[in-house]
């Protein structure tokens, strides 16, 4: 290896980060790494992600069987890179990474993983601090637009200067497009596209839908939560919570099934969701307590209080029923029972990206070598969202981010050794 590899790596996330950390242990100081991010400071939607706790990974993945982890990464499946990645990153060495930043970590009853301070800005601190120890650099307020004409990288400041730096080995690890305002706007596509990279077009990923609620519907009960229920789309069916919204429906559950749910709409123009109100009760069971409830009914008691009364429904989970039924709600305890284990939603289009908490979509996988550089760039790495795989909430997006970057990292030590 050169004695003075100048190594760029733009994107300053968790990706970024983390390849920057890998390549500088592996290299022993014998690299110059510097990161670049369009941002005034690194690591902004790392700490957006810490608003909700920062869930950094998922006990699924603990010990030595991943196979139920890796499951859960849609389009890129269970294959490489993705797979090896995570493979040669899992959670127990995230986990043992964040405790080594000294960040003590606890598993919830769900079980996802996060620091027990439930933020990101305490482990971004000390992140930083080792980093710049290592002696990593940091350029911030420099948006990469491409290459030069004699193929150096091409900056643009806040002013609107242009800057070129020259570089052995380049990381882009900028982000997919579903956080423009922290700097993830997508820009990378067409530099990448004109060197003939092939991309898959990015789409909302982990987001909300759109339904056309009634006004009643809306103006009542948007933001209210409906928890204890079970959503089934297509023949997959998870228990969960999600939220009723003025646009439609989002939250936990949601996300998890948005991935077969966007698409459904690209197909055909809507998804149809269904909601049991009552999982643990069966149909039988809700029959006899309505029928119950039918014969104590008091003279001009409404149907929402009787509802509450021999279910235990709350007023937005009767909301929806309404919803489904229309003006025909059923009259009999067996129509209501019914209603109940299968009410309808119909989802009429995906929140836009820059309303989703992730994006599917780019870098194709088969454009990457196993050391995650470009196959047509030599040099030219790239890393996290910016690739094409996909995964939910609950850890598994930025496990898989961390894990490529640490990917990337060893590629571009390894890359920068056979060049030496």
């Amino acid at each position: 290896m050169p004695e003075q590899s100048k190594v760029a790596i733009i994107g300053g996330g968790p990706a970024g980060l983390m390849a920057a950390e890998v390549l500088a242990r592996v290299t022993a100081g014998k690299a110059l790494i510097t990161v670049y991010d369009r941002m005034p400071s690194l690591g902004r939607k790392l700490l957006i992600a810490g608003r909700g706790g920062l869930n950094l990974t998922h006990a699924e993945g603990r010990g030595d069987d991943l196979a139920a982890f890796l499951s859960h990464y849609d389009r890129a499946g269970a294959s490489a890179p993705i797979a090896a990645a995570i493979a040669a990153f899992p959670p127990d060495a995230l986990v043992g990474w964040a405790e080594g930043l000294g960040q003590e970590m606890f598993t919830g009853s769900s079980g996802r993983i996060f620091p027990k301070a439930m933020k990101a800005s305490p482990l971004l601190r000390a992140w930083l601090r080792r980093l710049d120890g290592m002696g990593v650099r940091f350029v911030a307020r420099r948006r990469w637009i491409g290459w030069d004409m004699a193929g150096a990288l091409l900056f643009e400041d806040e002013a609107g200067a242009s800057h070129s730096v020259s570089a052995d080995a380049t990381l882009l690890a900028m982000g997919g497009a579903s956080w423009p305002r922290l700097g993830s706007d997508a820009a990378w596509v067409a530099p990448l596209t004109q060197k003939g990279i092939a991309v898959v077009p990015l789409v909302p990923a982990n987001s909300g839908f759109d339904v056309n609620w009634s006004p009643v519907m809306r103006e009542r009960f948007a933001g209210e939560p409906v928890k204890g229920v079970a959503l089934t789309f297509g023949n997959r069916r998870l228990r969960g919570e999600f939220v009723v919204t003025q646009h439609g429906v989002e939250g936990g559950a949601i996300y998890t099934l948005s991935s077969a749910m966007r698409d459904a709409i690209a197909a055909t123009g809507e998804a149809r969701l269904y909601i049991d109100l009552k999982p643990d009760w069966t149909e039988q069971v809700l029959v006899e307590r309505l029928a119950e409830r039918t014969m104590q009914k008091r003279p001009g008691e409404s149907l929402t209080n009787a509802l509450r009364k021999a279910t235990g429904l709350s007023p937005v989970a009767i909301g929806l029923m309404r919803e489904a039924a229309g003006n025909n709600m059923p009259a009999t305890p067996n129509g209501l029972a019914r209603l109940m284990k299968g009410v309808l939603i119909r989802l009429v289009a995906t929140r836009p990206i820059d309303r989703a908490i992730s994006s599917a979509g780019g870098v194709r996988l088969d454009e990457l070598d196993e050391n995650f550089m470009l196959r047509k760039l030599p040099g030219i790495f790239a890393a996290g969202e910016m690739l094409d795989w996909e995964a939910p909430t609950g850890g598994y997006l930025l496990q898989a981010t961390f894990a490529t970057g640490a990917a990337a990292g060893q590629g571009m030590a390894r890359w920068l050794k056979t060049r030496g």
